[in-house]
């Protein structure tokens, strides 16, 4: 009986360690996702140009 309240008691302890351990390497992923997509849309805009100028949306 002490045996599994003391594992009962380590698990209510750690599951901010555990939640920690998940989440920061999902979100460390995710900005470094969102970073790169940026980087190669900018990228993508400025070699093939979408055609949209000012000048000629006004005439």
């Amino acid at each position: 009986m002490i045996k599994v309240l003391s594992v009962v008691v380590c698990v209510f302890f750690l599951q901010g360690c555990v939640h920690k351990l998940v989440t920061v390497p999902v979100k460390v992923a995710y900005k470094t996702t969102k970073v790169a997509v940026k980087g190669t849309a900018a990228v993508v805009g400025a070699v093939i140009p979408d055609g949209d100028d000012d000048d000629e949306k006004s005439k």
